[in-house]
């Protein structure tokens, strides 16, 4: 659940106040801000999954043309008494009641999400040095074949965060954010191979299976990174983030892209290559398969015309990635043993 946190001017209280009532099964109060301006409100509403995206829609459609009012969303950890000891006495439908137990958890609104991705897709000094870091653990844990050392990179996982906020930009149709997080993505990318090769010119040349397994494609590692993607998606969309541990290392961006200036530090550029196909195919496997939960799970703008822009963006972009999928596929079959 979260509490709403609504201040607005007294014209426009009332009308709010009954459509969070009509709205909402939470409890919903107000109350004079305590100011020299008795004019103003204050309304707190607890607000669950299943009603927070409509209420959050029909406030700002209220107040649209107003720009005198602020709303926060604060997480609530408990509440009393709780929903199910308040409906307990209450006839189950049998209906409502399958259709919840099909339902998937969570369920964070269009705003919420925004907020999460558009910091991950910042190209800010702290991205800069994770990615830095990470590069490093990853190199190293390659060369040495130090497994743990490997899984330590792929859970600091620079990369994965501007992957998902493109996906969010796409399905929200916004330009600014697509373009941003695209050029974190690439920029990261750049410097994590960058580094790699500096590293891979003073290092002696490396055959370890760590390193090595970073060539190693197929259709299994194209079905994992599709699979991974959807659940890197879904864990933002419901807010389940303990699940997005195991997506850095099943479907890990950075490893590929460092042992890519590994292996042409080394002069190996048969090996980067592979490599290459390996990083394009994770990325593009995240992005397509994100974007498909972001259809499905109706995260679309609130306005008309932005669903209309952000459409001709998924459009656009799906036929990008999926263009790309049938390209690697392609050459996934031909590299296969006759």
């Amino acid at each position: 659940m979260r509490l709403i946190i609504l201040s607005l001017p007294d014209a426009a209280c009332d009308k709010i106040f009954a459509t969070a009532k009509d709205i909402c099964d939470g409890a919903v109060m107000k109350h004079r801000e305590d100011s020299d301006d008795t004019s103003r409100w204050t309304l707190h509403i607890l607000a669950d999954d299943d009603c927070r995206q409509n209420l959050l829609d029909a406030i700002q459609s209220e107040l649209d043309s107003q720009d005198d009012w602020r709303l926060a969303i604060i997480p609530v950890d408990t509440s009393l008494p709780r929903k199910e000891e308040e409906e307990e006495d209450a006839e189950p439908d049998p209906e409502e009641e399958a259709e919840k137990a099909m339902k998937l958890p969570g369920g964070l609104s269009r705003e919420e999400i925004y907020e999460q991705v558009e910091r991950q897709g910042r190209i800010d000094r702290a991205y800069l040095v994770f990615v830095l870091l990470s590069t490093v653990v990853a190199a190293f844990g390659m060369l040495e074949d130090n497994v743990p050392v490997v899984l330590g990179a792929m859970v600091i996982a620079p990369l994965l965060g501007p992957n998902l906020a493109l996906s969010v930009g796409v399905a929200l149709g916004d330009g600014k954010l697509i373009l941003r997080s695209a050029a974190a993505l690439v920029i990261g990318t750049v410097l994590s191979i960058a580094l790699g090769f500096m590293i891979g010119l003073i290092m002696p040349i490396s055959e370890a299976d760590e390193l090595l397994s970073r060539t190693d494609i197929g259709f299994d590692g194209l079905a994992i990174a599709l699979a991974s993607g959807a659940a890197a998606a879904l864990s933002l969309v419901t807010g389940v983030s303990s699940a997005l541990v195991g997506v850095m290392v099943a479907v890990a961006l950075l490893p590929p892209a460092t042992a890519i200036g590994l292996f042409l530090g080394f002069s190996q550029g048969y090996h980067a290559l592979e490599a290459g196909v390996m990083l394009l195919m994770n990325v593009v496997c995240i992005n397509l398969s994100a974007q498909a939960v972001m259809l499905t799970r109706g995260i679309t703008p609130r306005r008309w015309y932005e669903k209309k822009r952000a459409k001709r963006h998924s459009v656009i972009n799906g036929v990008i990635w999926l263009s790309l999928l049938v390209v690697l596929a392609v050459l996934l079959w031909l590299r296969q043993p006759s």
